[in-house]
Order: structure tokens, then C-alpha cells, then sequence
């Protein structure tokens, strides 16, 4: 139903509801809190440390006149809890300063007390007046412009009240397996009367999610396998001789990788395959092997990257590894005359690999003899970006390679449609990488340090979480660009984030590279494929916000070159669950290792559904389950399918779910 039919939803308000990402009753009621308060746990403002999370009744005496802090509109407000006197800040959020009145309020946000100034920073709020009626566990939904708690909440009740809640699990797999209602669950999620009431109400809606996006595999997979077009002539020496172009020996794991592509490409099914390892495990080298096979036996092949910097970088490489053949360059930043050229010569034949971005996939972009396809750093691209390139040639064999070291137990999820190669070796020649937590008192310290290793000639990056903040719990990108400029306006910090035009972070990376800039203030933008071996310290704001997977990401971003490289940790809100991820992170380097970690300590609701997966299963963001739920919801799938149970359901809930996440990416 769409939002503005809803019972109390403005038109304004659904345009704000828009700027979540809803769009209509379905979306909505799958907008599952990101925290519940206990309305019990108030708290004093002076039993407060920095940077923890509050829930705090107090008075608001007056707001200040709008000013401006850091190029941002900022509202505050002057408050007072049992005689102590503190403030409530919030930015980007101008129309505050109209709806704050006098009185008393009850205040949940990030706590920020320095040099003895004690403040809120973007709290949410609601009069306490009107929280008598809220008990036990009260839902805390993401807010963006004039939304408010109490707003997200009524529209949250009123489409539960019109959505169909029915389950798409076969009726005799609900009784036999004793799944409660649906719908019941929904309700609960979002207006749970205890913790454990929720925890059952999670799993039930996350086992939902599961059942169907499981069932989606297993259609676009099917059961029968493809038969081969493409006959590969190469052979085992060829193959080895090429292996000695590489300046080193393949590992055990990259010998066996290869072994699989080879028996695959010269099989009778055509590959479609996964090939996943550590940072610096030899994944593209194994990738470049695959591809030669292709090239010796006669056929073209294209190589894909999610980025300008990163497709820059890996054009380079192919012309060196790959003399004897034609490489061409295509991406968003090529000329009209160049990509007009390039095309021209691809479909004669006359160019055998093709490196470039997403402009690979365009509809004027024709292959005479396509035959092997690599997509680097899988998770940016989608089920959807797959299928346009291997429809680029007759059936082409399909490698795609993971950046994020996966739990195996996940697997299924992430890539259900395609057959998993694991390198489990060590990385080889890399510099180990030191990691230290910091805390809040070493901060000073840190930043002379990295002022003194740029002056020797050494760079730095600075990741940020988000780009802006718009709930005050993190430091955003932006805020530590202006923050840094300030304190260190000897070194030269460059910015990136996402927003920014792909000509432009590309120019930025490249210059970063170059060494025009000391230090890189960015996103997690450069996560992947970067590299700079002369930068040697990676500092990561917010930590406790990542996945250790993620981190370990970007700790492989240094570590690159001769000089000895650091990794260092600063921590927002210090609990003692974050600070025993991140010391498990700081003693492990073992990627696979650090993942199974992750989902051991964090569960996979915290796992999948946060920044790890992006928006590939936004329909279980924020609910917290077990691993367990992946299983049962294969269990449920596999059964269902055997037994043919309501599967004209199924499938058209499984259809709809392909289509939904075809185009979505991981990251």
C-alpha cells in the first residue's frame, strides 16, 4: 500500500519516510528498530562516560539561536537533569529549532564530555509526558529530516495493520516445525514485551527471509547444469609455463585453484564459480591463469572491476602479464573517440582482453569470441551485473572473486548461485601489520606520531564509517577532514567518499598515489584493491562499528611495502563486547579466521545485516538470530522443493525476491 494511504501519514511525512528508503507499507513494516530502550534504565547525566549511549530524562530550559559549526546548521538546546546543567546538540537538523519547546523530555544519545563540557549529540526525544503510555521495550527507528520517533512509530503500527502478514512456508512445514504466526512475529519485533519475547520474534521473521531468498537460489541455479560451448584446447604445460611469469611460486591453495578452473574449462559443464581468500592470498593471479587458459585456446576474455582506480590499476597489470595479446581499456572516464575505437575493434576480434568498469556491460559493447569473464571484488557486483557480461559471449565461463573472506557457514547465502573455490593459504610476503587500540587519552599522541611519519615520507589513511552522522554516534568522514586540516595543517589530507563523481575519487586516489597528498580521510571506499605501498599506517575511527572481516580489510590496505606499517583502533563507544571483538582482531590475522569470529561474537543478524552485506538483505536489518535460522531455512527449502509443497508460491515469492536483489551489490 503506498505510505500516504496509510492511517496518519502526510504527504510530508511519507516524502520524509522517502529519504529512509520506504516507499511503501511493505518497506515499512521491514524497517526493524536499530536499538530498544528500556524505559526503566534511565539514567543520571554525571553516571555517564564519554562517547556511551544514554537514555535521559531532563528539562529543556532554551535553544539557542541557529549558528553554524564545521559548515553545518546546528540547534542547541540548554538542559538540566537534578540541578546539573548540560546541552543537547544536533546537526543538520535546522528545523529543530522550531519544534524544541520548554519542558521536559526524555533524551537517548551519544554522551560527549569534553575539557568538563558534558553534551547529547543528536539525540532523539520525545516529551516525558507522553512516554508514560510507552512500557518495557520501546523500539528506536533510523530518523532522517523532521521524522521522529513517535511519527515512525504510528506509521509502523498503521501498516502492520493493512500488510499481508501470511507466510509463504508451505502450511505442513509451519505445522510440522511448530513456526509460529507470521504475523505475530512482525508485531512483536516491533512493540516487544521482553527481551526473550523478541529474540523468538526475530528468528521467526529472519527464518521467513531466509526460506524465500534461499528459494531464490535455488531457481536461478536449478538443478541441471550448463553444457559447455566453448572448447578449450590449452594444455597442462601451457598452463605451467605461464604460471613462471609470476615473480614468485604458487601456493598449495593457488595450484589447487587452478587444478579446478583447468578440470572445469576443460569439462563439459561450463564454469560459473567463486574464488574466494585472504588478503594476499594470490586470487588474482590465479584469475589471470584462468583467463590464459581462454586467450591460448583462442578466445577472448574481460576482466571487470567496480572502480575507475581499481580497473586503472589492474589494466596495468594485464598489459604486463599478458604481452603477447591485445588489451584494451574501457570505463566511464574513457574519451567518446576512445570507447567509439575500442568497441570497434572488440567485436572484429582484434582486441583478446578487455579490462574496464561497469561500462564493460553496456548494451554497444560486442564480443566476437568471449569466452572466459573475471569480476574482481565480487561483492560490488550483483547477480544482475553478472548475467548482462556472460551474456556478452555463448555461454562464457564465469570467475568471480570475493574480497571479504565469507564464514563457510554462510556461504549459501551470499552465493547460492554459484560453486565456492577457497585459497586457504597464508598470505605470502606481506608485511605483518602491527594493531594497537587506542584510547580516547592517546589520541594526541597518535596524531604527532602520523605527523612525524609523514615528514619521513610515509602516508596514512583515516576511514570514517559514514560520510555524515545524521544520529550522533559516529565521527563522520567530513567532520574529521575539517577536524584534521585544523590540528596538522603542516600535512596534506585528501578526501573521498562515495558521493563523490568517479572521475573525481579517481583523480584523488591516483594523486594519493603519486604522493601529493600525506594522508587520505576517506570512507571505506578503499577497502578493497588499493595499493599504496607507501602508506603505512591505517587509522580506523569508530572500530567498534565494523566487522572484523571488514576491518581486516582495511588493515590490508598497508602492510604493502619494505617499512614497518600500523593499524590503529579508535573506539566510540568502549563496551566490553567491542573491546573483546577488537582485541580478538588485534591478536588474529587469519581473515577466515576473523570472519568465523565475527559471526560467533556479533550473530548473524548483526552480521549480514549491517555493513557487511549492504543492501543484499535489508529485510533482516537490524534483527538479531542465530546461524542456526540459515540452516533451518535451507532444511525448510530443501524439503519444500523434494516434496513439492505449495510451490507455485514459493516460486513466485522466490521470483520476486530474484528481481529485488539482482541489481543489489554486497557493499
Amino acid at each position: 500500500m503506498q505510505l500516504i494511504k496509510l492511517k496518519g501519514v502526510t504527504e510530508k511525512r511519507a516524502k520524509e519516510l522517502q529519504k529512509l528508503g520506504i516507499t511503501d507499507s511493505a518497506q515499512l513494516i521491514r524497517c526493524f528498530p536499530r536499538a530498544y530502550l528500556d524505559m526503566t534504565d534511565r539514567t543520571s547525566i554525571l553516571n555517564v562516560f564519554h562517547n556511551d549511549m544514554a537514555l535521559v530524562a531532563a528539562q529543556l530550559v532554551s535553544v539557542d539561536p541557529m549558528n553554524y559549526y564545521s559548515r553545518r546548521k546546528t540547534v542547541r538546546a540548554r538542559l538540566v537533569q537534578d540541578g546539573v546543567n548540560f546541552t543537547a546538540v544536533w546537526f543538520n537538523m535546522p528545523y529543530l529549532a522550531k519544534t524544541l519547546k520548554a519542558g521536559e523530555y526524555l533524551f537517548y544519545g551519544r554522551v560527549q564530555n569534553r575539557y568538563g563540557q558534558v553534551s547529547l549529540v543528536n539525540p532523539t526525544f520525545e516529551p516525558l509526558a507522553r512516554n508514560v503510555r510507552l512500557k518495557g521495550l520501546v523500539p528506536v527507528y533510523p530518523l532522517k529530516s523532521g521524522l521522529t520517533q513517535r511519527v515512525v512509530r504510528d506509521a509502523v503500527q498503521s501498516a502492520l495493520g493493512v500488510e499481508d502478514l501470511s507466510s509463504v512456508i508451505p502450511w505442513e512445514l509451519q505445522k510440522k516445525y511448530a513456526l509460529a504466526p507470521l504475523a505475530e512475529a512482525f508485531r512483536t519485533v516491533h512493540a516487544p514485551k521482553n527481551k526473550t519475547e523478541l529474540a523468538a520474534a526475530s528468528e521467526r521473521v529472519a527464518l521467513e527471509e531466509y526460506f524465500v531468498l534461499l528459494s531464490a537460489f535455488k531457481l536461478i541455479k536449478g538443478d541441471a547444469q550448463e553444457a559447455r560451448h566453448n572448447r578449450y584446447t590449452v594444455t597442462e604445460r601451457q598452463v605451467a609455463a605461464f604460471e613462471k611469469r609470476f615473480p614468485f611460486a604458487f601456493t598449495a591453495g593457488q595450484q589447487a585453484a587452478v587444478r579446478a578452473i583447468y578440470d572445469n574449462v576443460t569439462g563439459p559443464v561450463r564454469m560459473n564459480r567463486l574464488l574466494q581468500g585472504d588478503v594476499g592470498s594470490g586470487k588474482t593471479a590465479v584469475a589471470l591463469t584462468g583467463m590464459y587458459m581462454a586467450l591460448a585456446s583462442g578466445f577472448q576474455a574481460a576482466y571487470l572491476s567496480p572502480t575507475e582506480v581499481l580497473a586503472e590499476q589492474n589494466f596495468s597489470l594485464l598489459k604486463r602479464m599478458f604481452p603477447e595479446y591485445r588489451v584494451g581499456y574501457l570505463a566511464g572516464g574513457s574519451t567518446a573517440k576512445e570507447k567509439r575505437e575500442l568497441k570497434a575493434a572488440l567485436e572484429k576480434g582484434e582486441v583478446d582482453v578487455l579490462c574496464g568498469t561497469h561500462a564493460v556491460l553496456q548494451g554497444d559493447v560486442h564480443f566476437a569470441r568471449l569466452a572466459f569473464c573475471v569480476c574482481d571484488e565480487q561483492h560490488r557486483f550483483g547477480v544482475a551485473q553478472r548475467s548482462a557480461l556472460s551474456e556478452k559471449g555463448d555461454s562464457p565461463d564465469m570467475l568471480v572473486m570475493s574480497a571479504t573472506p565469507i564464514p563457510r557457514t554462510l556461504s549459501l547465502v551470499f552465493y547460492g548461485d554459484l560453486d565456492v573455490t577457497t585459497i586457504p593459504d597464508k598470505p605470502l610476503d606481506r608485511q605483518p601489520v602491527t594493531t594497537a587500540i587506542i584510547p580516547a587519552r592517546k589520541y594526541d599522541d597518535m596524531l604527532a606520531y602520523i605527523r612525524d611519519a609523514c615528514r619521513q615520507g610515509g602516508q596514512a589513511y583515516f576511514v570514517c564509517a559514514k560520510i555524515d552522522d545524521d544520529e550522533g554516534e559516529v565521527t563522520s568522514v567530513t567532520e574529521l577532514f575539517e577536524e584534521l586540516r585544523a590540528r596538522l595543517p603542516e600535512v596534506k589530507f585528501a578526501l573521498l567518499h562515495g558521493r563523490m563523481k568517479e572521475k573525481e575519487k579517481t583523480e584523488v586516489m591516483a594523486a594519493f598515489k603519486r604522493h601529493e597528498y600525506d594522508c587520505l580521510v576517506s570512507t571505506t571506499v578503499i577497502e578493497v584493491g588499493v595499493d599504496v605501498p607507501s602508506a603505512t599506517i591505517m587509522v580506523i575511527m569508530n572500530a567498534e562499528r565494523f566487522g572484523l572481516s571488514q576491518l581486516h580489510q582495511l588493515r590490508g590496505r598497508v602492510g604493502r611495502g619494505s617499512e614497518k606499517s600500523w593499524c590503529f583502533l579508535l573506539v566510540g563507544a568502549d563496551t566490553p563486547a567491542a573491546r573483546e571483538r577488537l582485541t580478538v582482531f588485534r591478536n588474529t590475522s587469519d581473515g577466515f579466521a576473523l570472519a568465523e569470529k565475527d559471526l560467533e561474537i556479533r550473530g548473524s543478524g548483526d552480521f549480514l545485516g549491517t555493513r557487511q552485506s549492504g543492501k543484499f538483505l535489508t529485510d533482516v536489518k537490524n534483527l538479531k538470530y542465530s546461524t542456526q535460522v540459515i540452516f533451518t531455512a535451507k532444511k525448510l527449502t530443501d524439503e519444500a522443493f523434494e516434496r513439492r509443497l505449495g510451490l507455485d508460491a514459493v516460486k513466485k515469492a522466490a521470483m520476486q525476491k530474484y528481481e529485488s536483489l539482482k541489481d543489489i551489490v554486497l557493499n
